[in-house]
C-alpha cells in the first residue's frame, strides 16, 4: 500500500491529476454547483475553469521560473499581479456578454463584478500552484534523498571492502602465530577460521544481520584468540542480551574494536588482559571494551579498521551513537552504545 502511494506521489500525471481535482473541487464549490441545475451552465462553468486553469499554467512555467531560477522575488511579484489583472479583465469583460444572460453559472450580481472575478482568478492561482509548488519540492527532495543514500552505501560498500581484507590480515596473522607454537592444533584452526570466513562473505552483501549471528561470529572470533594467547592473557567475555532474535545490526560493526583489543592488549608477555562486556537491554546495545597496553611493543598500527568503523558508525547512525575511547597510558577502554532496530 504505501508503495503504490509512493508511486502515484512521484508521478508528475497523478500529481497533475490531483491537483486539477482539487483546484476544480474548490472552483465549483465556491460558485455553489450543487444549484445548477442547466447543462449549459455546466459547461460555461468548466469553460470559465479552463480559463483559470490557463493563467496558472503560464504563471507556472513563464514567471514562476523568474523566482526559482532567476533569483528575483520582485520581478515575479509584479508579473504575477499584471497577469492576475489581465486575466481578471478577460474573465469580467466574458460574463458582459450575451450568452451569459440565459446562464446560471453566476445568480448574483456580485457575482459578475470585477472584484469577484479578480478573487477568482487570484484564488484559483493559489489553489493550483500551492500544491504544484509541493511536489515540485517533494520530488526534489526525494531525489536528493535518495542519492545521498546511494551515495552513503557506496560508501559503506567501500568501507567493508577495505574492512574486510583487513579482518582477513589480521585473521591470518592469528593463526600464523598458533600454528608456530601449536603446530598440531593447526587443522583445527583452520576450520575455524573457515567458518570465520564463511560467515564474513555470507554478510558481505547484506545490510543487516541478527544480532544472534552477529555475537556468534564474536565469540567465535574470541575463541579463537584464547587458543592463541589464553595461556599467557586473562580474556574475559560476557553477553547478556534480553532478546537475541528481535534486533539486528549491520554486520561486523563491532569487531574492528575486539580486534583492536587483541592486537595491543596481547602484545605483553606479562600482566596482559582483554575484557568485553556486550549488553542489550531494550534495544540499547552497550559494548565495553578494556585491554592492557604494554610498556613497549613492537606492533604497528595502521588503525584502518578503527577509522573505517567510526566512519560507518558515522554513516548509519549519525549522530545517534555515542562512542567514548580513554587512554590511560596503563588501560584502553572503549564504551560504544548504540539503539539497535527490530526486525520487522
Amino acid at each position: 500500500m504505501n508503495k503504490k502511494f509512493n508511486d502515484i506521489m512521484e508521478n508528475k500525471w497523478w500529481q497533475e491529476i490531483a491537483v486539477v481535482g482539487f483546484s476544480f473541487t474548490i472552483y465549483t464549490l465556491k460558485n455553489d454547483w450543487m444549484l445548477i441545475s442547466s447543462f449549459i451552465s455546466i459547461l460555461m462553468g468548466i469553460f470559465f475553469y479552463c480559463i483559470l486553469y490557463m493563467h496558472a499554467q503560464f504563471n507556472r512555467f513563464f514567471i514562476l521560473p523568474i523566482l526559482f531560477k532567476g533569483q528575483r522575488p520582485l520581478s515575479y511579484i509584479f508579473l504575477t499581479l499584471l497577469g492576475v489583472l489581465v486575466f481578471s479583465v478577460i474573465l469580467y469583460e466574458i460574463t458582459e456578454l450575451n450568452m451569459f444572460s440565459k446562464c446560471h453559472l453566476y445568480q448574483n450580481s456580485h457575482q459578475r463584478s470585477y472584484v469577484y472575478q479578480l478573487a477568482s482568478v487570484l484564488g484559483t492561482l493559489v489553489c493550483i500552484l500551492s500544491p504544484i509548488i509541493v511536489f515540485k519540492f517533494y520530488r526534489i527532495n526525494k531525489k536528493q534523498t535518495d542519492e545521498t543514500l546511494l551515495f552513503n552505501q557506496m560508501q559503506l560498500n567501500s568501507l567493508k571492502g577495505q574492512l574486510n581484507p583487513h579482518f582477513l590480515f589480521n585473521t591470518f596473522n592469528t593463526l600464523y602465530g598458533i600454528s608456530l607454537e601449536f603446530p598440531e592444533r593447526t587443522p583445527d584452526l583452520i576450520m575455524k577460521v573457515s567458518q570465520l570466513m564463511r560467515y564474513q562473505l555470507e554478510s558481505n552483501n547484506k545490510q543487516c544481520v541478527s544480532l544472534e549471528d552477529e555475537l556468534e561470529f564474536i565469540n567465535s572470533y574470541i575463541q579463537l584468540e584464547k587458543e592463541r594467547v589464553g595461556y599467557r592473557c586473562e580474556i574475559t567475555y560476557d553477553s547478556k542480551i534480553d532478546n537475541e532474535n528481535a534486533y539486528k545490526i549491520s554486520p561486523m560493526l563491532l569487531i574492528a574494536f575486539i580486534e583492536n583489543a587483541f592486537k595491543h592488549g596481547t602484545c605483553a608477555i606479562e600482566k596482559c588482559f582483554v575484557r568485553i562486556i556486550i549488553t542489550v537491554e531494550n534495544g540499547l546495545l552497550h559494548l565495553h571494551v578494556v585491554n592492557s597496553i604494554p610498556k613497549k611493543t613492537d606492533v604497528v598500527s595502521t588503525k584502518i579498521g578503527l577509522k573505517n568503523t567510526i566512519e560507518r558508525l558515522n554513516l548509519i547512525y549519525g549522530k545517534e551513537y555515542q562512542l567514548d575511547i580513554k587512554d590511560d597510558k596503563n588501560t584502553y577502554i572503549v564504551d560504544l552504545k548504540l539503539q539497535l532496530k527490530k526486525f520487522v
